[in-house]
């Protein structure tokens, strides 16, 4: 049994890897929790790691299951190949990405760090830059302003702010 890697169609991750499953196979999509900001409210989504990408193990015997089957499922792409090979790949790098998913399952990725330079975009203070401190729990973010050379906590809809490059 080896893994070789399915390409899936734009957003399908999902889609792909419930109907693989469904008939049998043995899948892995990793994931990975990140801040998203979804209609102006802040919020945990989990979201593929490789984006249009997930693994599958299958077997290379006689007694395997086609080729065939994996192409006409719903979702799937096709199979990421070199020339007329699918390509395989290494057991230990599935098995890593898996033990390192597992270890950053409870911390999302979050959408601006600590310390992070940020532009407040609207409201009463557009325009002026910020350092970003921490969410208030409250769906709202704390940034520090320079006020008459002084800073300031400032709580803000976290919509309401811009990463500087």
């Amino acid at each position: 049994m080896h893994w070789y890697l399915v390409h899936t169609k734009p957003r399908q991750e999902k889609c792909a890897l419930e109907n693989l499953q469904r008939q049998g196979y043995e899948c892995y999509l990793p994931m990975l929790s990140a801040e998203r900001l979804r209609q102006r409210v802040l919020s945990v989504i989990d979201e593929p790691l490789f984006p249009r990408y997930l693994f599958i193990r299958l077997d290379t015997g006689l007694s395997a299951k086609g080729w065939g089957p994996i192409r006409s499922t719903k979702g799937v792409s096709r199979l990421v190949s070199f020339g007329n090979e699918p390509a395989k790949i290494d057991d230990r790098l599935v098995h890593l990405l898996h033990s390192q998913e597992n270890a950053h399952q409870t911390q999302p990725q979050r959408l601006f760090a600590k310390g992070e330079r940020v532009m407040i975009a609207d409201g009463a203070f557009a325009g002026l830059e910020a350092m970003y401190q921490m969410a208030d729990g409250e769906g709202r973010v704390m940034v520090l302003i320079e006020l008459i050379s002084k800073p300031v906590q400032l709580h803000v809809a976290p919509a309401s702010l811009r990463k500087l490059a």
